[in-house]
């Protein structure tokens, strides 16, 4: 409507918008729109989190003219107060498999996915607080599946802001049997929704004394699971009993990687983490490697 008040004697078509390489993208349906919606979404939190100018999203309309003539007003888009209906592109009949995962840990490509939205999502529990959200116990209406969908506000630090992007982009990364599964993410208005795996036996540290050939059992999976992110050179550095979930199938994953980082040459240097957990060389203030997660692990398992 607003591109045929201001162009009223064009039949427009489509309209166009450029992605972060340059290339021009046609928006025709709804869900294209929606996508783009997502697109400029993750790219004003990029933004946020850089303390960058945010820039308005420019179109380009596409109407029954010559190409020199598209947009002679310079149109924008004004997206600054988001809603359900464009929080997502549409949704499958069930959740995605860990398979789509794969290649890019980009933001923008991890909230376009395509694959969870907010009207689908039926809220239950509150499971706990934490790294500036709240955890819920939530129902996947198309699916029929139970997830763990994390809410976290805007409104909150920059530095909160870095580990929100640090987790998704992890969890995006990961495909392991040993880590949580990541379904998807979302905005909805000022809060950005993590779609997760929900695990029916909660944390460790909810248990008593755990027998040691069961806790051996634990072992070997939390061990798996912190060599697949070593493998991709990623550090946890928050090992502890509360991030090491359980579920009533037997299986044993990793979760919460808000203070992971992504290592260059084996070597970290920041204090961030559970300080209960760390590593003398971390609580010094010196360098450390996948060896400081090894402790972490030491101690939490002498613990529970």
């Amino acid at each position: 409507d607003v591109i045929g008040q201001v162009l009223p004697d064009a039949t427009t078509t489509a309209f166009e918008y450029e992605d972060e390489d340059g290339d021009r993208i046609t928006v025709r349906s709804d869900e294209e729109m929606k996508a783009m919606l997502s697109y400029y979404y993750s790219t004003v939190m990029e933004q946020q989190v850089n303390g960058q100018l945010i820039e308005p999203l420019q179109i380009y309309p596409r109407a029954c003219k010559p190409p020199g003539k598209r947009n002679i007003h310079g149109l924008k888009v004004n997206t600054r107060a988001g809603s359900a209906n464009n929080s997502s592109s549409a949704v499958s009949d069930s959740l995605p498999s860990n398979s789509l995962k794969k290649s890019s840990a980009e933001l923008k490509k991890i909230l376009a996915n395509g694959q969870m939205n907010e009207q689908d999502i039926r809220y239950r529990d509150i499971l706990g607080h934490g790294n500036g959200g709240t955890v819920y116990k939530a129902y996947h209406v198309p699916s029929g599946k139970i997830l763990a969908v994390k809410v976290i506000p805007l409104d909150i630090t920059l530095e909160l802001q870095k580990q929100i992007m640090s987790e998704l982009e992890i969890l995006y990364k990961c495909d392991s049997s040993y880590i949580i599964g990541f379904y998807g993410a979302f905005f909805v208005e000022n809060r950005i929704s993590l779609c997760t795996e929900f695990m029916d036996g909660g944390s460790l540290d909810v248990y008593r004394k755990i027998p040691e050939h069961v806790l051996g059992r634990i072992a070997v999976a939390v061990v798996k699971g912190l060599t697949y992110l070593w493998s991709l050179k990623i550090l946890h550095r928050d090992v502890k009993p509360s991030n090491m979930l359980v579920n009533t199938r037997g299986q044993v994953k990793l979760c919460d990687f808000g203070v992971s980082t992504q290592l260059v040459n084996s070597i970290a240097k920041t204090y961030v983490g559970t300080n209960a957990y760390m590593a003398p060389e971390r609580i010094s203030g010196e360098q450390y490697g996948i060896h400081s997660d090894v402790w972490s692990l030491g101690i939490s398992f002498m613990e529970v």
